[in-house]
C-alpha cells in the first residue's frame, strides 16, 4: 500500500512529478534558495498589503478602531507629508541663484521660444545677463536655431516660465513641481511594489533627500523632466500588473473548499481585457522619449519587463507553457499599448514645429524636402515628414559623434559611486558680500553641486548587489523590476563611453536606486516572523543608516543650495579630488 508521502495525488491539482523542485532549484538552494510554501493563488497573484501588527498599537496606546482608521489614512497621508517635506526643500529660495546656470542657458531659452513661436531660436552670444535684467520683455531673435534635443522638456520648463515669467524662479518652477511630484509617485509606487506603506515612504524620503534629485528639481535641465515620465512610466506598468493579475485571479475557480487553484485552461486562454494603465505608459514613454532620445532605450527595458511580467502571472495561475500563452494573448496587445503610443506621441510633440512655415522662416530644416530633399523615391511622403525624419538623422550624427571634451564629464563607471559630479554654479564672494559673513577671514565660496548624497549612493552600490541577489537566486520579481529599472536608464551610456557624457544623467534611474535601498532596510528591520531580538537589531541598524543619509543631506545643503559659507567649511565637504 502507498503512503501519503510518496501517493501520486497532487496539491493544487498537479501530478507529484511536478511537485519536485526543478534541477534549476535545486542548484539555487546552494546559494539560499527557498522555495516558497503553497498558498491559494488569489494571495500569490495579488499579495495583500501588510499591516502593523497589534503589538505595535498596544504599545503605542492607539485603541484597534483608531490603529485601523491610522493604517487606512496612511496609504495617502504618509506619501503626502513626505511629499509636502519636499516641496518646501525645493520650493524655498527657488529663484537663487539668481543667474542663468550651466545648461539653463540652453533650455531655458528654448522653453521661451517655443511657447512663442512653436520651434526654437538662435538666441545672440551673451544674452543671460540681458534676460536677467529684462525678463519678459526680452527681444526674441528671429531665426530658427539648430537644436539636438525634442522638444516636450522645453515645453514643460516653458509653462513654467509662461505662469511666472521668463525669471529663474519660471524656468525652475516646473522641475521643482515635477521633483515633488516624483517623491510623491515614488512613496505610492514603493508601497504596491513592496506591499508596505512604510517601505514606501521611506523609498520616497530618501529620494527627497538625495543631493543629485534635489538639485535637478532646482535647475531648469531635461534630465529631470525625463526621469519623472520614466517613474510614471513605471507606475503605470506596475498598477497594470497588478490589475491583471486581479483578473486572471478571478477567473480562476475556487475547488470545494472555497481555495482557489491554478488552473492551466483558464491560465492559457483568459484575456485580461482593456488595459488602460498600460496605454497610460505607452504615453508616458513617448513624453519620455520626447524629451531626451535615452527615453527609447527605457522603452525598450520596460515594455520587455512588462511582458514577463504576463508570463509569470499565467505560470503561478498554472500555464503548462506560460510563454506560448503570452504570446497568443497578450504580446500583441502589449505591443500596440506602448510602442505606437509612444511613437506617436514624439511625432506629435514636434506639432509646433511641423505647422511652422516651410519657406524658410519656420523652425530649422523645416523647408529641407522642398529645398535640398526634392526628388528621390520617397517623395509621396508628406514634406513635414521627410523634413522631420532628416533632421532627426542629423541629430543622431550629432549624438553618436559628440566627444568635445568638457572639465566635468565622466565615465558612467564612475556614476555609482559619485566619481564626478558637475558643478553648475560657483562663485567666490567676498566677506561682507552676497551673504559671506563680513567676519570671514578668506573669501567665501557660493556653489550648486549636482552630487548625489553620498551615503545614500554608496548605500545603493551595496543595495544593488543585495537586490542582484534577490533576483537571480530568490526569483524575487520585485527586486527583478528595480534592477531593470536601474538598468535601463544606466547601462546605455556604457555604449557611449567615448562620448562626452555627464554625472546628471544618472538622475533617471535614482529612484530605483532609493527602491533598492529602501528594500535593504526591509531586509535589516526583518522578514516577518523574527524573533523580537532579531527585529530590535535590525530596525535599529536601519533606523542608524537612514538618519545618517539624512544628515548627510543636511550636511551637504549650503552646496546644494548655493549658499556662501567659508572657504574652509567648502573644502571640508570636498571629500573625493574629483568633486573639485
Amino acid at each position: 500500500m502507498t503512503s501519503t508521502a510518496s501517493s501520486p495525488a497532487t496539491r493544487e491539482g498537479r501530478p507529484a512529478e511536478e511537485q519536485q523542485p526543478s534541477p534549476w532549484h535545486r542548484r539555487l538552494r546552494r546559494f539560499g534558495y527557498t522555495a516558497r510554501p503553497a498558498a491559494d493563488v488569489r494571495a500569490r497573484l495579488v499579495p495583500p498589503y501588510a499591516t502593523p501588527g497589534p503589538r505595535l498599537w498596544a504599545a503605542l496606546g492607539v485603541p484597534p478602531r483608531a490603529a485601523e482608521r491610522v493604517t487606512r489614512w496612511s496609504a495617502w497621508g504618509g506619501p503626502l507629508l513626505v511629499a509636502l517635506v519636499a516641496g518646501v526643500l525645493r520650493f524655498w529660495n527657488l529663484g537663487s541663484p539668481k543667474a542663468v546656470i550651466f545648461d539653463e542657458t540652453y533650455y531655458a531659452k528654448d522653453a521661451w521660444a517655443l511657447i512663442h513661436r512653436g520651434y526654437e531660436l538662435s538666441w545672440p552670444d551673451k544674452i543671460n545677463d540681458t534676460v536677467i535684467q529684462q525678463g519678459d520683455s526680452v527681444t526674441l531673435p528671429s531665426d530658427a536655431a539648430y537644436v539636438v534635443h525634442p522638444p516636450v522638456g522645453k515645453y514643460v520648463i516653458g509653462v513654467g516660465e509662461w505662469l511666472f515669467g521668463f525669471d529663474p524662479f519660471g524656468w525652475r518652477f516646473m522641475t521643482a513641481v515635477l521633483g515633488t511630484l516624483s517623491v510623491l509617485m515614488l512613496c505610492r509606487i514603493g508601497r504596491r511594489l513592496f506591499r508596505s506603506t512604510f517601505l514606501g515612504c521611506v523609498a520616497g524620503a530618501l529620494l527627497a533627500v538625495d543631493g543629485l534629485h534635489f538639485v535637478m528639481s532646482r535647475t531648469a535641465l531635461l534630465d529631470q523632466v525625463l526621469m519623472f515620465f520614466v517613474l510614471a512610466a513605471f507606475g503605470c506598468l506596475l498598477v497594470d500588473r497588478d490589475r491583471a493579475r486581479a483578473r486572471l485571479a478571478a477567473a480562476l475557480p475556487p475547488d470545494a473548499d472555497g481555495v482557489v487553484r491554478p488552473d492551466p485552461d483558464v491560465a492559457e486562454t483568459v484575456r485580461l481585457g482593456w488595459r488602460p494603465w498600460r496605454w497610460a505608459a505607452g504615453l508616458c514613454l513617448g513624453l519620455a522619449f520626447g524629451t531626451k532620445w535615452n527615453g527609447l532605450y527605457i522603452m525598450v527595458f520596460f515594455c520587455l519587463m512588462t511582458v514577463l511580467w504576463d508570463v509569470g502571472a499565467r505560470r503561478v495561475a498554472g500555464a503548462r507553457r506560460p510563454y506560448v500563452a503570452v504570446l497568443k494573448r497578450d504580446a500583441l496587445p502589449a505591443f500596440a499599448a506602448t510602442v505606437p503610443v509612444a511613437l506617436a506621441t514624439y511625432v506629435l510633440s514636434w506639432l509646433g514645429w511641423i505647422l511652422s512655415p516651410d519657406d524658410g522662416t519656420g523652425g530649422y530644416y523645416r523647408n529641407w524636402a522642398a529645398t535640398d530633399g526634392r526628388g528621390g523615391d520617397w517623395t509621396w511622403l508628406p514634406d513635414w515628414l521627410r523634413s522631420l525624419w532628416h533632421y532627426e538623422y542629423k541629430v543622431y550624427d550629432f549624438h553618436v559623434g559628440l566627444s568635445s571634451p568638457h572639465t566635468y564629464q565622466s565615465n558612467p563607471w564612475s556614476w555609482i559611486v559619485d566619481g564626478r559630479p558637475v558643478s553648475y554654479f560657483y562663485e567666490s564672494p567676498l566677506p561682507g558680500r552676497d551673504g559671506c559673513p563680513a567676519g570671514t577671514e578668506e573669501k567665501c565660496a557660493r556653489e550648486v553641486l549636482a552630487l548625489g548624497t553620498p551615503l545614500l549612493w554608496w548605500a545603493a552600490a551595496a543595495a544593488l548587489l543585495y537586490v542582484l541577489w534577490r533576483w537571480f537566486f530568490r526569483r524575487d520579481w520585485r527586486a527583478g523590476a528595480i534592477v531593470c529599472g536601474v538598468a535601463a536608464g544606466y547601462l546605455p551610456w556604457f555604449m557611449y563611453q567615448e562620448r562626452t557624457i555627464f554625472y546628471f544623467y544618472a538622475v533617471v534611474f535614482v529612484p530605483f536606486l532609493c527602491l533598492a535601498v529602501a528594500m535593504l532596510v526591509g531586509a535589516l528591520a526583518g522578514p516577518p516572523g523574527s524573533s523580537e531580538r532579531r527585529r530590535v537589531v535590525g530596525a535599529a541598524g536601519a533606523g542608524v543608516l537612514v538618519l545618517l543619509i539624512f544628515w548627510n543631506f543636511i550636511y551637504f545643503w549650503p552646496i546644494y543650495t548655493g549658499q556662501a559659507i567659508p572657504i574652509d567649511q567648502w573644502r571640508s565637504r570636498m571629500w573625493l579630488d574629483t568633486w573639485v
